[in-house]
């Protein structure tokens, strides 16, 4: 088997809910990242990637059919890339980048599009078709933007609570305090912030025409702890998840080019990094928080390293109490220091827009390996209904991955 490589990365700047971007389909922004993504790669012949592999998490409205493809037609690719669309919930796009660096591995593929998008904002309102013609009662729309809809009654209660009820049920495992998550969101807005103003994301950032967003919308400068304090429980009135110290609803798109080391002439540049290791993990539906541990750990073991080597983690943060725990397992197992995690800010201030998500972990991650020749990182992520991806990256720069 040959050996998989990322070549470069782009995403949107992640508007929040009913923000800059939501008068933007979602099968629009697909596009938008998708040909901002080949930009960066001019001397690649776009007809020659082999296939576009995408995320969605919804997948009931303007991305539906094959939102993948979408992508390709709506950004004016070759009509012979072929596309398919992977929902895996918010490891959707993570997902879609495992499956394309194992189609370059087994030499199905050479060069492979990976990505994804999530409109949260432009999500429909859906209603249940009727059991039977012409039924007398009323019909109640249900929002499509988060969590469960449609629940099978056979399906344990217990699993089908909310994501932040779930969360609630971690924080009362791990004894994670109020006060620890409302700095651990605090200090993922300050380092969003100083990352934007350090320059670090001009180069991952592609704009969007006519919309005027010049850095991710849900970051907010001003976020302490204090001020986090002060937010009212969402889930539980004694409980400790809040608006702040959770992820927000947003809209966005990622995008990554993966091709094998023959590729390189063909692509135009060295590859960033070498897709070294990949990891899924599945857990009581209730327990999806806690999930990336195990998928980390797996794509360690399968990359032959250990905690101690890795040098950066892109974790993403659904919730702070949910990162927190992950980070205190993984502590325990051999990280050497806590701030090696989303060290340029995470999903709290950056956004979670679901199918988009995975890939600016990775892109993100193969980033900062660059910019501090670290030569190991991790990018993981929760995903509802207790399941988790994790991948791998060795930085092809130390010498040691190409």
């Amino acid at each position: 088997m040959t050996e998989s490589f990322l070549y470069a990365a782009a995403r949107t700047p992640f508007g929040r809910f009913g923000g800059a971007l939501a008068t933007v389909r979602p099968d629009d922004l697909a596009a938008t990242v998708l040909t901002g993504l080949l930009s960066k790669v001019p001397d690649l012949d776009a007809a020659a990637v082999d296939e576009v592999v995408w995320g969605c998490a919804n997948q009931a409205g303007e991305d539906n059919r094959n939102v993948g493809r979408m992508a390709v037609l709506l950004s004016g690719l070759p009509t012979s890339i072929p596309a398919t669309t992977v929902n895996r919930l918010c490891g959707s796009s993570l997902d879609a980048a495992m499956l394309g660096s194992r189609a370059i591995e087994t030499g199905d593929a050479e060069v492979v599009a990976v990505g994804g998008v999530e409109s949260m904002s432009r999500a429909p309102w859906v209603l249940p078709k009727p059991e039977r013609a012409f039924p007398p009662g009323d019909v109640v729309a249900v929002s499509t933007t988060l969590g469960w809809r449609l629940v099978n009654d056979r399906m344990r209660a217990e699993w089908a609570v909310s994501l932040g009820e779930c969360n609630e049920q971690l924080r009362e495992r791990f004894g994670i305090s109020r006060e620890r998550q409302d700095h651990f969101a605090a200090r993922s807005h300050q380092r969003a912030a100083q990352a934007w103003a350090d320059g670090f994301y001009d180069d991952l950032v592609v704009p969007l025409d006519g919309v005027d967003l010049p850095r991710d919308e849900s970051i907010r400068d001003e976020s302490t702890p204090e001020k986090l304090a002060g937010l009212k429980p969402s889930f539980r009135p004694d409980g400790t998840i809040t608006a702040g110290n959770a992820s927000p609803l947003n809209d966005g798109a990622s995008a990554v080019l993966l091709g094998s080391a023959a590729a390189a002439d063909r692509i135009g540049r060295d590859p960033l990094a070498r897709i070294a290791g990949r990891g899924a993990c599945a857990l009581d539906p209730r327990d999806f928080g806690f999930a990336p541990v195990e998928a980390a750990n797996s794509a360690l073991r399968r990359a032959g390293i250990g905690w101690g080597e890795v040098g950066a983690v892109e974790l993403n943060e659904a919730f702070a109490v949910q990162a927190l725990a992950c980070v205190d397992a993984w502590l325990d197992e051999g990280l050497s220091d806590a701030e090696l995690v989303n060290a340029k800010g995470g999903a709290i201030a950056v956004g979670h827009p679901l199918g988009a998500s995975g890939g600016r972990l990775l892109g993100t991650l193969a980033a900062r390996l660059r910019a501090s020749g670290e030569r190991w990182g991790v990018a993981a992520i929760c995903i509802g209904v207790g399941q988790a991806l994790a991948v791998v990256l060795e930085n092809a720069g130390t010498g040691s991955a190409a």
